[in-house]
């Protein structure tokens, strides 16, 4: 085992370095967008396999629908962590990258619900199935093929490439859109434009699979194979003490679900929430929200870098509380900022609805069961918040607005009430000043989420031994990342259409980082500088 230690801790040249970063790193940038896409033409899409009389609904079943990949990728965590911890790091995830591609372009042409009924949402989740398998395999592998081959005191920095891959597969998804935005009028991309980022993965898995295939095996397995110390069933042997169940327990509640959670929040959550809440127009959006992700890329890479001179746990405990400090009001501060006519008219002219069984049901796809329930639809339909407050039984719902009351049954005396009262109905473009303010909001958040994330390929991959290194990394990070986080965009616009405050979604996230410090704090190891042995 020394002379696995030795090449673990050694560098090999900065030049193979180089390529082992850049093959790793591109490869998550070019995976992460296939998977992300689905998630940025998220209304678009979803009006074509989820149709529905209200976007709303449309909205939250294609959300489930994107949270069905997420949900696959602890399985795949296992199949693939299984495949690299017995065969290798290096065709495991050559594997997964084909195919998370071939996935992603077949999404590009399915036919939609239009065409051919139930079966295009049924094909497009089991496209969304195979993208969850792939994607399970992929960060475990590139991590470790990166940390195996770093200088012991650089592993943080080396790996926090990888880290910021996956917001570059984010960003590069919005910059596909956008490109074909531009080149695409709106009303032809909504019909088919929205295909072409889905089929421009073809390019990218050519890329990978060129960049990869000039990769070398990882050191460390390469010396464990040829000592005869592979494992044979690496997934037991992940499980087959306490100790290593509890370090694998610490992995997913105290470090992928905390991680994951506030990373998806100033993404996807933010994304939906200038959308949606804010009535930001779309293209704006999705500007706005990929400069907040450029600027961030440099915390991951920051972070890491620290984290080989200050330790893995402390940035991710100072991440973690002031996330908890500051995500309510940053994201007040965004609201304030892209569209402060909307926030001095939800302050001034709160929404209130009055009312017995105001049950609302955001899955209903025809009509609400109660006339109370009906008003709230049309209130989510406008993407207007408001408050419930309990009435008389067998009284109609009343409504007011900024303490006047509105004929809420007729839909253009509501209308007409809530632009009296200064809520912009219409989606806006914010001016640059607006613009740069949510911008410099979603670099704070960006800030948070390098902390906590910048450091944790590193830590991971030092957490477990070589022998089920692959498997005992990628299960634990993906139960975390796939529920947690694959899911926070479902259940946080949830919470916002049952509750109607836009905000209410963000005491998901603050829910899972308070789990997350508690756990990091009393149960997590340090583990800068092991040995990968």
């Amino acid at each position: 085992m020394a002379s696995i230690v030795a090449i673990g801790g050694e560098s090999g040249g900065r030049g193979r370095d180089l390529l082992v970063i850049l093959a790793s790193t591109l490869g998550t940038i070019f995976e992460w967008y296939d998977f992300f896409v689905y998630g940025t033409l998220a209304s678009i899409v979803a009006s074509h396999f989820f149709p529905s009389d209200n976007p709303a609904v449309s909205l939250l079943i294609f959300l489930a629908s994107f949270g069905v990949g997420f949900g696959m990728r602890p399985l795949g965590a296992v199949l693939f962590g299984v495949l690299g911890d017995r065969l290798g790091r290096k065709y495991t995830f050559l594997v997964t990258i084909a195919l998370m591609g071939g996935a992603t372009a077949a999404v590009g042409l399915l036919p939609t619900y239009e065409r051919i009924g139930v079966a295009a949402p049924i094909l497009l989740v089991l496209c969304r199935v195979l993208q969850g398998l792939a994607l399970g395999g992929e960060y475990g592998g590139a991590a470790i093929y990166v940390a195996e081959h770093a200088p012991r005191g650089r592993r943080g920095f080396y790996t926090s490439f990888i880290q910021a891959g996956v917001i570059g597969g984010f960003l590069l998804s919005l910059i596909v859109v956008l490109v074909a935005n531009a080149f695409v009028d709106k009303a032809a991309f909504a019909e088919w434009g929205w295909r072409i980022p889905f089929l421009f993965s073809v390019v990218l898995l050519g890329v990978s699979l060129w960049i990869r295939l000039k990769l070398k095996e990882s050191p460390v397995f390469k010396a464990l194979k040829e000592a005869g110390e592979t494992a044979r069933n690496p997934l037991k042997e992940s499980f087959d003490s306490w100790g290593k169940v509890r370090l694998l327990f610490v992995a997913l509640f105290g470090i992928a679900a905390g991680l994951t959670v506030i990373w998806y929040t100033g993404q996807f959550q933010a994304l939906y929430f200038l959308q949606n809440a804010l009535r930001i127009e779309d293209v704006s959006a999705r500007l706005i929200v990929g400069a907040g992700a450029v600027v961030s890329l440099f915390w991951f890479i920051l972070f890491g870098w620290l984290s080989d001179k200050v330790g893995r746990k402390r940035p991710i405990l100072i991440g973690y509380a002031l996330t908890i400090l500051l995500l309510f009001p940053l994201f007040h501060w965004m609201a304030a900022s892209a569209n402060p006519e909307l926030a001095i008219a939800m302050a001034r002219n709160p929404v209130v609805v009055t009312g017995s069984e105001c049950r609302y049901d955001p899955f209903e796809t025809k009509m609400q069961e109660t006339a109370c329930g009906r008003l709230l639809d049309a209130l989510s339909r406008k993407g207007v918040a408001y408050n419930k407050v309990a009435g008389p039984e067998a009284r109609a719902p009343v409504v007011t607005i900024g303490g006047r009351t509105v004929d809420a049954a007729d839909p253009v005396a509501l209308d007409t009430a809530l632009k009296a009262a200064g809520y912009p109905l219409e989606k806006r473009t914010p001016s640059f000043g607006q613009a740069a303010r949510i911008v410099l909001a979603l670099v704070v958040i960006g800030f948070l989420s390098g902390l906590t994330y910048g450091p944790v390929a590193a830590l991971l991959v030092e957490l477990f031994p070589a022998r089920v290194r692959y498997t005992s990394m990628s299960v634990p990070y993906h139960v975390g990342t796939g529920y947690f986080g694959g899911f926070l965009p479902f259940i946080s616009q949830y919470i916002v259409a049952r509750t109607g405050d836009p905000f209410a979604g963000l005491w998901y996230t603050v829910g899972v980082v308070v789990m997350a410090l508690f756990v990091t704090l009393f149960w997590l190891p340090e583990t800068a500088g092991r040995d990968l042995d």
